[in-house]
């Protein structure tokens, strides 16, 4: 059991770290550099240490520790509303603050907006005071000081410069009462990123500190949950089991969002009228920014179970990985994905992993879910992971970081998440995106969201995905025959994993095999493989009963075609339709994609040129009536 040291951990109880680190370390540093979560609502105890806790904006948390310290006011300055004095009007002790500022600062208009010069001389008198008066200098919105840290004008540089040298020159100031050892009067920044501030201003400068302030953790969450639940009426959250699940609710499916967010979360379940129990609706609502919820549609249930009907007509010849879909679909459903996990509520509501043979029906199972869950194939989008090969190319999902050409524009991944989050997403082929890119899979699928380029945070727990791959066709072996790759010296050599005509249960697993050996010894990401869990489903080789019943599917569509472009009855005669059955149904490699391209070679070529010499007539019924090659030409005889 580790004992908290008394110079570092005895002040402050139950405040946050960022707060207590501060405050133990005003002796020794002049300057801070606050960062990260700055625009949040900060849980400190209460003023009598009795009683709930309470929710301060930074200001207020900072001016709160230092009051404790014995300082007498907080200037604050930020690039908008010029200086303030802290506390402000109203506060009891605002009157004493004013007088400590004026001791240091002498008199001052209102709304002062003092220049960078002007700016200079104030800070010098709180770092170095003349009498000894405890005060805090706080420059809000640091980061707009300056155009860019780096491209400083003359103003700009000078006021860094002496900045810099005036966090070796200031004065520790000692003051009778509390605290009374010599304390810094700290200039303090607050910036949205350390990179913001000149670099040479920090670097090697062991008196300025670099603080981060953490977005907040699942316990501050779940005390913030308790504070809020007052606004529903429940003092005693401790009392009231019902009430107490409901707040830890509230506590998981806030996470990714900050203290502030949960507040606006529950002023909009106010406005609303939705109760304690039902706030994470009030969550996604105001995550995602939509009220309606296909997920919650009553008729969703009877769509899926009409599914398993209609979706094997759709997708035929895979009637294990169909239903296999079909019970992880219905999981997602009911909400349950991931439902052993701790946390579960903010990650996707259903992931799926397709892999197998190529042509047997993958992408079309994953249009088929889109059109069941939300009726409608325009919230399926498609993205093809070989364009996605390059170390830098997942700027393109996300958005180019700040700085780089494109940055406004946003990615493309998550500006269509953000614009619908209720998606079936396909990651195509998805082996062949750079390992870099598999990191940020990883993200969304731990934590449901995604951060773009210009740090807007996304969501994806109301989307399917489904990564599609063709791992597995072909295993890496050495031949001596083969050419040896020039760096290594060993010969590759791709063979045939699976081949039609296994049972199921073989290619299944070793399919799986392959793709477990995939990504944990080439990709060496065995995170990732974890989080698709057994949501890998194995596709079959087409079969020749499957192919028959494709090869009529996709001989109808192209005579219907032919009837809504020229209004033409077309029929194929049946000795040529067996011929043309026969070839297109020969080799079975390519799944139903094959079959298509063997019905646009042998078909759809030679009826094109037929039609083209012929006067149509509207309303005509043509026939085939016999088919034909001649080398490598097919001719159709049509009457």
């Amino acid at each position: 059991m580790s004992v908290e040291s008394p110079t570092l951990g005895g002040r402050l109880p139950g405040w946050p770290p960022f707060i207590r680190e501060l405050d133990a370390t005003l002796s020794v540093h002049s300057q801070y550099v606050l960062s990260g979560n700055l625009y949040d609502s900060f849980l400190a105890p209460p003023l009598e240490g009795t009683g709930p806790a309470r929710l301060l904006t930074l200001r207020d948390l900072l001016w709160e520790s230092l009051r404790s310290s014995g300082f007498s006011c907080m200037v604050v300055y930020d690039p908008v509303d010029g200086m303030q004095i802290h506390p402000d009007d109203g506060d009891e002790i605002s009157e004493e603050a004013a007088r400590a500022a004026e001791r240091l600062l002498g008199k001052r208009k209102a709304a002062d907006k003092p220049s960078l010069e002007a700016l200079t001389r104030h800070l010098a008198a709180v770092a170095r005071p003349s009498e000894n008066v405890r005060a805090a200098f706080v420059i809000d919105s640091a980061s707009r000081i300056a155009r860019t840290p780096t491209d400083l004008e003359p103003a700009e540089r000078d006021f860094f410069r002496f900045c810099a040298k005036l966090s070796r020159t200031a004065r520790p100031v000692r003051v009778v009462g509390a605290r009374p050892k010599p304390l810094y009067n700290p200039i303090i920044w607050l910036v949205e990123r350390p990179g913001d501030l000149p670099p040479w201003l920090t670097a090697d400068n062991e008196n300025i500190r670099e603080i981060t302030i953490p977005r907040p953790h699942l316990g501050d969450r779940q005390e913030t949950a308790r504070l809020l639940a007052r606004a529903f009426g429940v003092s005693d959250v401790g009392g009231d089991q019902v009430a107490a699940a409901a707040c830890d609710a509230f506590a998981e499916q806030a996470d990714g969002l900050t203290l502030q967010s949960m507040i606006e979360v529950t002023r909009l379940a106010k406005e609303r009228n939705v109760d304690l129990a039902d706030l994470p609706d009030a969550v996604r609502t105001y995550k995602l920014g939509v009220l309606d919820n296909p997920w919650s549609r009553g008729h969703l249930r009877r769509r899926v179970l009409e599914g398993e009907r209609r979706v094997p007509e759709r997708v035929i010849g895979q009637p294990q990985a169909v239903t296999k879909t079909l019970d992880i679909l219905k999981r997602a459903v009911l909400g349950l994905s991931g439902a052993q996990a701790t946390r579960s509520g903010s990650r996707p509501r259903g992931v799926l992993f397709f892999a197998g043979p190529t042509g047997t029906g993958k992408t079309e199972l994953a249009k088929a879910i889109t059109e069941l869950v939300f009726g409608d194939e325009g919230a399926y989008l498609r993205f093809d992971m070989s364009e996605f090969s390059g170390e830098g190319s997942g700027d393109r999902l996300i958005g180019s970081p700040p700085g780089y050409v494109g940055h406004e524009a946003g990615g493309e991944l998550t500006n269509a998440v953000r614009e619908d989050p209720f998606r079936v997403i396909l990651f195509d082929e998805i082996e062949k995106a750079h390992p870099r890119i598999l990191d940020k899979f990883l993200q969304i699928l731990e934590d449901g969201r995604l951060t773009d380029g210009r740090g807007n945070t996304v969501h994806f727990s109301e989307s399917i995905l489904i990564f599609t791959s063709n791992l597995g066709m072909y295993v890496l072996g050495d031949d001596i025959t083969a050419r040896p790759d020039p760096g290594t010296g060993v010969a590759p050599l791709r063979i045939r994993n699976i081949a039609p005509g296994m049972p199921y249960d073989e290619i299944e697993q070793r399919i799986k095999g392959a793709v477990a050996d995939h990504f944990t010894e080439v990709l060496n990401r065995p995170e990732l493989l974890n989080r698709f869990g057994d949501n890998i489903v194995v596709f079959d080789f087409i079969g020749p009963e499957a192919a028959q019943k494709i090869f009529d599917l996709q001989l109808a569509n192209i005579c219907r075609r032919v009837t809504e472009e020229h209004r033409l009855v077309l029929t194929v005669k049946s000795e040529p339709l067996a011929t043309l059955r026969e070839w297109c149904t020969a080799e079975l490699d390519k799944g139903g994609r094959g079959i298509g391209m063997a019905l646009e070679s042998y078909f759809v070529n030679p009826l094109a040129r037929a039609l083209f010499d012929r006067e149509l007539k509207p309303d005509e019924e043509i026939s085939v009536t016999a088919i034909r090659r001649e080398g490598s030409i097919v001719h159709l005889d049509l009457r």
